[in-house]
């Protein structure tokens, strides 16, 4: 029977992965790119604007349902994946209880370190599963937010019809857009925008349902 730190690493794995998930979509605060001093810029037709990509996913709300509902599976798996580790954990520590005092004789001890071996591999592989969900989960959430943000900014710009829409991401420096005319920064109109658009689909989608 192989050392059960093996076990213990599994859960762990999984459960960084889970960590993830909150830290890659988690709503950060980050600084807006500072406007240059002087007369704003006037926006208008053939402009160049951006917005704040990663306040966007902060305020948006359709990104912050996802994430919930993410996050929710992913407790759930991180519960189960625990709680089968445990009780493997429990059972090779009760086994070799047994051998320790002399409890079972050695073709008992034979057979039942082959089925706990079994487990372990049973283990291992369930716990790659579960790790290969989240990864999944995350990987739809992070597409489903960026196609519902790209419709919007297509259908957004044939109203205002903008020259190009930069999106910036970053703290300290910010990027693409490091620095800008702060009236050239549409963020607040975007997310204000994309909630409307949001609880406007919901609710006709709701309507739909009846």
């Amino acid at each position: 029977m192989k050392n059960t730190s093996l076990i213990l690493s599994v859960i762990a794995l999984v459960a960084v992965a889970a960590l993830g998930i909150v830290q890659l979509t988690s709503g950060k605060k980050t600084a807006a790119p500072v406007a240059t001093d002087g007369t704003a810029a006037e926006v208008g037709k053939g402009s160049i604007v951006y917005f704040n990509l990663d306040r966007v996913l902060q305020d948006y709300d359709m990104a912050n349902e996802l994430r919930s509902a993410v996050e929710s599976k992913v407790q759930s798996i991180n519960q189960e994946v625990t709680r089968r580790g445990n009780k493997l954990q429990s059972d090779y520590n009760s086994f070799q209880d047994k051998i320790n005092k002399g409890l079972i004789t050695n073709s008992v001890a034979q057979v039942q370190s082959q089925k706990l071996q079994q487990q372990q591999e049973d283990f291992q592989r369930y716990a790659a599963q579960k790790e290969q969900e989240i990864n999944e989960e995350q990987t739809v959430m992070m597409n489903q937010i960026g196609d519902a943000i790209k419709t919007f900014i297509d259908k957004y710009n044939e109203e205002h019809q903008y020259a190009l829409i930069l999106t910036t991401q970053g703290d300290i420096f910010p990027s693409p857009v490091v620095t800008g005319e702060g009236a050239l920064d549409i963020t607040e109109d975007v997310i204000t925008k994309l909630n409307e658009e949001y609880v406007k689909n919901k609710a006709t989608e709701n309507n739909s349902s009846k």
